[in-house]
């Protein structure tokens, strides 16, 4: 049953304090839409607020590949002292006496005379990756995701409630019951457990806002398009679920840690997946590309520009994998309590070199455990290819991950087999784990399979030999330690932005 309600997009989604912002609405019955924009940080900040005449329109059939196409409804002009940030934009409709409401997002970039010194890419790219606005997204077979359409329901705002994580809080739930069961209730897209603002970034960004951090913002694609923007900062963020990089956007960021630059991936499955971003308007990207299981369909697949395939970073066709910048890769992680995988996990990880700085004021010694009570590792993980040297976990190379990389901690994680999957493959489709075997080893026979079964998440750190530092928490679900949840996640946390920013 369709319900009358009110959608819409924000375009550009990255600007500048002063410039124009497009709002691209559309409005059952063409009433009159409410907005109010909000800068969303340790505090709330209403900015603007009017009602706009809008009208309403369909929802083209190929709105998930090409867009929604919309004229603007309203222009704005931001206002010179916005701060840099994530902006929400909250449209209201009145339907017969009943409130109906969505929301749409933009970022405002920092200018050059910002005076902080950190700065978080949202990973926008992965929200798009699973934005099932329109019907298709990139796991159910889209191969094009558009940025200029709305996002469905649940990735830019989720109620509170029991099952809100992806992650399993209270084991054993191998089938994800209160999880499924809160995305039905509230009618979310069934992908928004995975994806969006609410998850990982808003919470970790109100936590250090609140904690006396001042923290530009842009997009993943700002890495791409407004490549000079991240040299102008000590420490570069990620947080939470950041799985879709472009070529650029690594270039950007591994250039700044050749120059020294520091860099924290407080993320898991981070740059699993290489995408390339197209359909320039007005020198911005509308649509992200990525083929994915498809590859041989990729145009680039068996020609020249090879290394551009949109295929896992880790693919020994591209010859590029995402250790080389993070130190660590979901080829060699998996998940931690989520379904049948690691289903009764601590939640947390086993330290082996609690004297490194980072650990500092926590009294944390060897073989404690650490981040339990918030479940901070959870959901997606990443691990690198390692061995045993008197007792402690050390990095082979063999996979990419650099030579001074410190494997500091670790949890178990696995990758779904064909048994254990949440969503199990088709009998003609080969399973997850035997996916990755075959594109990283070229092979997936069973002893190809047996040697990436045995994940972990691993919290680790590296220098560069330009004295960049770069830190990676190995999962999706370090900012869930944060706001009292943790205090040795809060303290290590401190610890890094402190020392890096």
């Amino acid at each position: 049953m369709k319900i009358d309600t009110v959608t819409g997009y924000c375009w550009p989604q990255s600007i500048l304090p002063g410039a124009l912002l497009g709002l691209h609405l559309s409005s059952a019955g063409g009433r009159p839409v409410s907005v109010e924009i909000t800068r969303v940080g340790a505090a709330r900040t209403v900015v603007w607020s009017d009602t706009v005449e809008a009208e309403e329109h369909p929802t083209p059939l190929d709105a998930d590949s090409n867009g929604c196409g919309w004229p603007a409804t309203a222009s704005i002009t931001a206002g010179n002292d916005w701060l840099s940030g994530y902006y929400e934009v909250l449209l209201t409709i009145d339907v017969d006496g009943k409130t109906r409401q969505s929301h749409a997002f933009f970022v405002v970039r920092p200018t050059a005379d910002s005076t902080n010194t950190i700065l978080l890419q949202l990973a926008t790219n992965t929200w798009h990756a699973y934005n099932d606005f329109a019907g298709r997204n990139l796991y159910n077979g889209n191969t094009h995701a558009s940025l200029q359409r709305p996002m469905a329901r649940g990735y830019l705002f989720k109620p509170p409630g029991a099952g809100r994580r992806v992650t399993t809080t209270n084991p054993p739930d191998r089938d994800m019951n209160a999880h499924v069961g809160y995305l039905r209730m509230n009618h979310l897209s069934a992908w928004a457990g995975s994806a969006g603002w609410p998850d990982w970034e808003e919470p970790f960004l109100a936590w250090a806002e609140r904690n006396g951090y001042g923290i530009d913002v842009i997009t993943n694609t700002d890495l791409e398009e407004h490549p000079t923007t991240i040299d102008r900062y000590r420490l570069l963020l990620s947080v939470g679920h950041d799985e879709y990089w472009s070529g650029p956007m690594r270039d950007t960021v591994e250039g700044f840690v050749a120059r020294g630059g520091n860099v924290v991936f407080f993320s898991g499955n981070t740059a699993l997946w290489q995408v390339r971003m197209e359909g320039q308007i007005d020198g911005t990207a509308s649509v992200m590309v990525s083929y994915k299981g498809q590859f041989k369909k990729d145009p680039v697949y068996d020609t020249d520009r090879i290394g551009e395939l949109t295929s896992i970073w880790s693919d020994h066709l591209i010859g590029r994998p995402e250790n080389r910048m993070t130190g660590v890769s979901f080829t060699r992680g998996g998940y931690h309590r989520i379904g049948k995988r690691v289903t009764n996990g601590a939640g947390g990880y086993t330290v082996y070199r609690p004297d490194h700085w980072m650990f500092a004021s926590t009294a944390i010694d060897y073989g404690d455990v650490l981040g339990t009570s918030a479940t901070t590792v959870g959901y997606e993980c990443d691990g690198c290819e390692y061995t045993i040297a008197d007792g402690l976990p050390e990095p082979t190379g063999s996979d990419g991950t650099p030579e001074t990389f410190e494997i500091l901690a670790m949890a178990p994680a696995a990758h779904f087999t064909r048994a254990t999957a949440a969503r199990p493959p088709k009998p003609n489709e080969p399973s997850e784990i035997e996916f990755l075997a075959s594109r990283v080893f070229d092979d997936r026979s069973d002893a190809a399979v047996k040697r990436i079964a045995a994940g972990q998440a691993m919290l680790g750190s590296y220098t560069s030999p330009g004295g960049g530092t770069v830190i990676t928490s190995g999962s999706t679900d370090w900012a869930h330690g944060l706001a009292g949840r943790d205090t040795h996640i809060e303290q290590i946390t401190a610890n890094i932005l402190d020392r890096l920013g």
